[in-house]
C-alpha cells in the first residue's frame, strides 16, 4: 500500500503555477522533481553490436491506447529508470536506481509497426542555409550521430538523442561502440576571405567535424524488450563526449501540459534523410498528449529522430525568455480512431522523473537537479 501511495505521489505531485494576469506570458512552470540515485552497478558481458540502426520507430498504440494502459507499479518504474552504460572500450554496466520523493514522475506503454510516411499535406519544413544561421543558437545545438540520427547539445560534453539510435531494444546497433557526433561547419574556400554568401543563389557548402563518444546511457525501460512491447515512452539516451564541444547548448526542462505551450506549438531541427547535408527546421501544433508522449504532425523524415523538441517561454526567476528541450522526437504512429486510421509523429516528453534521471547523468549531483 505504501508503494502504491508513493507511485501516486510520483505521478501527480508536480505543481505547475501559471500566472493569471491579463498580460499573461507563457511561463515556465515551477516543478519540484524527485531524486533518482544509483543504488548498485553490475558489470555485464560485452555486447555484440549486431543490430541494424533504425532511423525511426513505428507503433500503432495511440493516445487512447496509452491512456487506457494500467499505471506501472512503483517497482516497475524503478526498473524502467535503471539504465545501461556503454563505454567506448566496449564494456557495459547496468545500474539499479532508487527513487526518493520530493515531488513527482511516472511512465508506461506498448506498440507495433507499419509505415514510413511522415509528411502531412504541404511540406512545411525549412532547410537552414548559411553559417549566419547554422552556427548560431538555437540551430547550432543540433548535431548528427554517426548512426544516422540527430542529437541536441544539452551540456558542455553531453548530447540528448533517441535510444533507438543506439539500441534496438534487444541489442546495440552496429557502430554504437565507435559512436561519433558530427558538428556542422562551413567549408573554407581559398580566396573567399569570409565573404557572406548566405543570400547567394547557391547555399554555402558545409561539412561535419566529428567527436567520439566516451559513454552512453540508455534506460532499461527501452531495453527490457523492444519498442513494440512498451511503446515509445523510454526512447531517449544521453551521450557523453570525449571532449567539450565549446558551443552554446540548450538546457532540458520538464514538459509542461500542451495547453500551456506558447500557441500550443513545439519546434525542432534535425538531419532528415531526404535532404542530405541540410539541417531542417520545423514547428507545428501538438494534437494530443499522454503523460509520456506528445502527438503532433510536424513534417519529418527518418534521420530527424533524436532531435530535441523545444519551446521558448518566460523564466520568471531570471526575468528573461528561455528555450528548453521538453522532449525527444521519436518516430511515427498509426492510430485507429473509431475505425479510421490516423497517423502522428511522436515525441517522448521529459517528465519529472526523466528530468531527474537525465539531469543526474549530466551533473552527477542530485542537488543540481531539484528544479525542473
Amino acid at each position: 500500500m505504501a508503494a502504491l501511495s508513493t507511485l501516486i505521489l510520483l505521478l501527480c505531485a508536480a505543481k505547475d503555477v501559471m500566472p493569471s494576469s491579463p498580460h499573461w506570458k507563457p511561463t515556465w512552470p515551477s516543478y519540484r522533481v524527485p531524486v533518482i540515485l544509483p543504488q548498485s552497478t553490475l558489470n555485464l558481458d560485452k555486447p555484440q553490436f549486431d543490430a541494424e540502426a533504425r532511423l525511426e520507430v513505428v507503433s500503432p498504440c495511440g493516445p487512447a491506447c496509452h491512456k487506457s494502459s494500467p499505471l506501472p507499479t512503483y517497482e516497475e518504474v524503478k526498473n524502467y529508470l535503471s539504465y545501461e552504460t556503454l563505454y567506448a572500450n566496449g564494456s557495459l554496466t547496468e545500474t539499479e536506481v532508487g527513487i526518493y520523493i520530493l515531488s513527482n514522475g511516472g511512465d508506461q506503454s506498448r506498440g507495433r509497426s507499419r509505415t514510413k510516411r511522415q509528411i502531412y499535406g504541404y511540406d512545411s519544413r525549412f532547410s537552414i542555409f548559411g553559417k549566419d544561421f547554422l552556427l548560431n543558437y538555437p540551430f547550432s545545438t543540433s548535431v548528427k550521430l554517426s548512426t544516422g540520427c540527430t542529437g541536441t547539445l544539452v551540456a558542455e560534453k553531453h548530447v540528448l538523442t533517441a535510444a533507438h539510435c543506439i539500441h534496438d531494444g534487444k541489442s546495440y546497433v552496429k557502430g554504437a561502440q565507435k559512436l561519433r557526433v558530427g558538428f556542422l561547419k562551413p567549408k573554407q574556400k581559398d580566396g573567399s576571405k569570409g565573404s557572406n554568401i548566405t543570400n547567394s543563389a547557391m547555399p554555402e557548402k558545409m561539412k561535419f567535424q566529428w567527436i567520439r563518444v566516451k559513454r552512453t546511457h540508455v534506460p532499461k525501460g527501452w531495453i527490457k524488450g523492444n519498442a513494440n512491447d512498451i511503446g515509445m515512452d523510454y526512447d531517449y539516451a544521453l551521450l557523453e563526449l570525449k571532449k567539450p564541444h565549446k558551443r552554446k547548448f540548450m538546457k532540458i526542462g520538464v514538459s509542461p501540459p500542451a495547453r500551456h505551450l506558447p500557441g500550443g506549438r513545439i519546434h525542432f531541427s534535425g538531419y532528415d534523410n531526404d535532404r542530405p547535408g541540410n539541417l531542417v527546421y520545423r514547428f507545428c501544433d501538438v494534437k494530443d498528449e499522454t503523460y509520456d508522449l506528445l502527438y503532433q504532425q510536424c513534417d519529418a523524415q527518418p534521420g530527424a529522430s533524436g532531435s530535441g523538441v523545444y519551446v521558448r517561454m518566460w523564466k520568471r526567476q531570471n526575468h528573461k525568455w528561455e528555450r528548453k528541450i521538453i522532449g525527444i522526437f521519436s518516430g511515427h504512429q498509426w492510430v485507429d480512431m473509431n475505425g479510421t486510421p490516423q497517423d502522428f509523429n511522436v515525441a517522448v516528453r521529459i517528465t519529472p522523473l526523466k528530468y531527474a534521471q537525465i539531469c543526474y547523468w549530466i551533473k552527477g549531483n542530485y542537488l543540481d537537479c531539484r528544479e525542473g
